[in-house]
């Protein structure tokens, strides 16, 4: 996602950052997500990307916050959580909000699909606070 946004000339009159959180720990220590979560339903959960997207809003004083966690593939599946999950989570002003994609195909198509639901989350949610 922050790759797809800095690709466009001015991006960085709106673009504060981004905090790309693969490993458990960094989710913990850089987005304060509880290890309750993690224990619990998981990094590929809405409880989870809520957190990170609090997170992230709160680490760059951002007006609008979008996280992304899932299973890209090939491997990773897990009960209830089939390679192509895709939890995505949504923090503003407004509050936060979190929705849950399916998406076929290899990795790349799945993160692919995921950084074009990503960018329009992200556009909706700063067309909501005008």
């Amino acid at each position: 996602m922050a790759g797809a946004l800095t690709s466009l000339a001015g991006s960085s009159e709106v673009f504060l950052g981004s905090a790309v959180t693969y490993a458990l720990s960094a989710k913990t220590a850089l987005l304060g997500v509880s290890q309750t979560i993690l224990d619990g339903p998981g990094a590929v959960s809405s409880e989870c990307s809520s957190a990170m997207a609090k997170g992230s809003r709160r680490v760059f004083g951002s007006d609008v916050a979008v996280s992304v966690t899932g299973i890209a593939g090939p491997g990773g599946a897990e009960p209830g959580k089939p390679v192509g999950t895709v939890w995505f989570g949504v923090a503003s002003k407004a509050g936060t909000r979190t929705c849950v994609r399916h998406f076929l195909g290899d990795r790349t198509s799945v993160r692919e699909a995921a950084v074009g639901v990503a960018l329009s989350l992200a556009l909706a949610a700063c067309e909501e606070l005008g």
